[in-house]
């Protein structure tokens, strides 16, 4: 007796079961303790500012998260500024794309592949982590994962041109938050020509395809002049290939396992180019300038969960001759077993040593610290982040070396005033409080002012209270040397 999808196609609608599942995998743990780490820190802080600074802080820098800066500015607006707000729109975002996940695998194969794609993607490590993430990747997967949908949906025969240009809208919006996302168009033209459409078809892409890059363009030409902002990124070396050959060595194996017939729309056809393409993309891309960063790619576990849910498929089937039985656990035996053996994981992703640092908790150490310390330093500038998330902490402590706040000068950490003024506004004061890395993630000192700091504060001050927590330092120091 075969397994039973009619009743389940009948009574539940497929695509809600991953759906929920990937929701209830996002609220598992979302507030992370209450820690909110330095990326996250830099949405809070836009968001909380008004409409006229934001447009002029992307005239210097984050153009390329403009649309999703002001998303979450009419969030905060409405809702509040806290942790749930920052990751819920992600976690939304994340159960959307296992949705379509489902719906392409049911139209391409069955209810089950369907099924089995769906649950896994929430399941991938590299979801899990963005899925609770104040950052607009996870909103990113869910575009790519409605314009997928919509292109199936358009080749299987329902070719209205709403729908086109609803595919062309979506890819749009998924330009304007990450011009990245792009790579799904060239992704989505190798589906189209292992099919081999028709002459209509790809007539019809093409003007959906070049009037979203169209559109996108000149956010992608502003954007170059603000390039300085991924010098931090090192260069593509043979360790960081590791990850995409062993996720394409996966999808590979689903598509073979997929044989579909030549030219029909398939599980293969569809999710391997989804796949392969962000992955080979970001590698090439990364050889002229590095780039290589899972996170600007996340829409590429759409077409690794769609193969997994054919390879599971393909194990359900090829028990089915000799147990119906055995057939109907394949998929709950899998899942369970991909639970278990990701749990530590799961569990790691939703505490705060998964991030680099808490700037939450590093404001609760100033407050308790400060005591009759009356100035603030940040080394490097970059740390002023604990100050915009967290002001109130900061009372009555002056931050020395700022010339022009970030809100005014249209940046993210401000404009810090020349070394020989920061030198005598510390030279000042009687006890200040330093906020910087912990020693186990701190990089060497290279801005001019930031060294006159350190020098300053080793000649003519003692510290005299020091704590460290979640990537983050703060000492407190104490005059004793008189200036010469």
């Amino acid at each position: 007796m075969a397994f039973p999808t009619i009743p389940l196609r009948r009574h539940v609608p497929v695509w809600l079961i991953p759906m929920l599942w990937t929701l209830a995998f996002g609220l598992w743990g979302l507030s992370r303790q209450n820690s909110v780490w330095r990326d996250e820190a830099a949405t809070w802080n836009v968001a909380q500012r008004s409409t006229a600074e934001i447009w002029h802080m992307l005239g210097n820098v984050d153009v390329v998260h403009g649309c999703y800066y002001l998303l979450m500015h009419v969030l905060f607006e409405i809702f509040g500024p806290g942790t749930t707000t920052l990751r819920l729109p992600s976690v939304l975002a994340t159960a959307v794309a296992a949705a379509c996940v489902t719906v392409i695998g049911q139209r391409l194969a069955n209810a089950w592949a369907g099924l089995a794609g769906g649950l896994t993607f929430g399941l991938l490590p590299a979801v899990q982590f963005y899925l609770q993430e104040g950052r607009p990747y996870a909103l990113v997967a869910a575009g790519c994962g409605v314009s997928t949908m919509l292109l199936v949906t358009l080749l299987q025969g329902r070719a209205h041109l709403s729908r086109w240009a609803a595919y062309g809208s979506t890819v749009l919006i998924c330009g304007l938050l990450n011009w990245l996302s792009l790579m799904i168009l060239l992704a989505h033209f190798m589906t189209l020509a292992w099919i081999r459409v028709p002459r209509c078809v790809w007539a019809r892409w093409l003007v959906a395809s070049v009037v979203a890059s169209a559109c996108v363009s000149p956010l992608i030409l502003f954007s170059e002049s603000q390039s300085a902002q991924v010098s931090w990124i090192p260069p593509l070396t043979w360790h960081m290939l590791i990850g995409p050959t062993v996720l394409l060595v996966i999808g590979g194996v689903g598509a073979l396992l997929d044989q579909p017939e030549a030219g029909r729309l398939s599980l293969a056809s569809v999710g391997l180019p989804l796949l392969a393409v962000p992955q080979l993309g970001l590698i090439a891309l990364s050889l002229i300038q590095p780039l290589f960063l899972d996170r600007y790619i996340l829409f590429s576990m759409l077409g690794l969960a769609l193969l997994i849910g054919g390879i599971v498929e393909s194990a359900r089937k090829a028990a089915q001759p000799r147990s119906a039985t055995a057939s109907a656990w394949v998929l709950p035996v899998v899942v369970a077993v991909a639970m278990v053996a990701l749990l530590p994981q799961s569990l790691a992703k939703r505490s705060p040593k998964s991030r680099v640092d808490d700037v939450l908790a590093v404001a609760s150490d100033v407050q308790r610290m400060k005591k009759s310390a009356t100035a603030v330093l940040f080394v490097p500038s970059a740390r002023r982040d604990t100050k915009s998330v967290s002001p109130e902490a900061f009372a009555g402590l002056h931050d020395i070396a700022l010339a022009e706040s970030p809100e005014q000068s249209g940046t993210l950490k401000g404009v810090e005033a020349g070394p020989s003024q920061i030198r005598s506004a510390m030279l000042r004061q009687r006890r200040l409080v330093l906020v910087t890395d912990a020693t186990s993630v701190a990089k060497p000192v290279t801005a001019e002012r930031d060294r006159t700091k350190i020098k300053v504060l080793k000649r003519y001050f003692t510290a005299i209270a020091d704590e460290q927590v979640r990537g983050r330092r703060v000492t407190v120091y104490k005059r004793y040397a008189p200036a010469r």
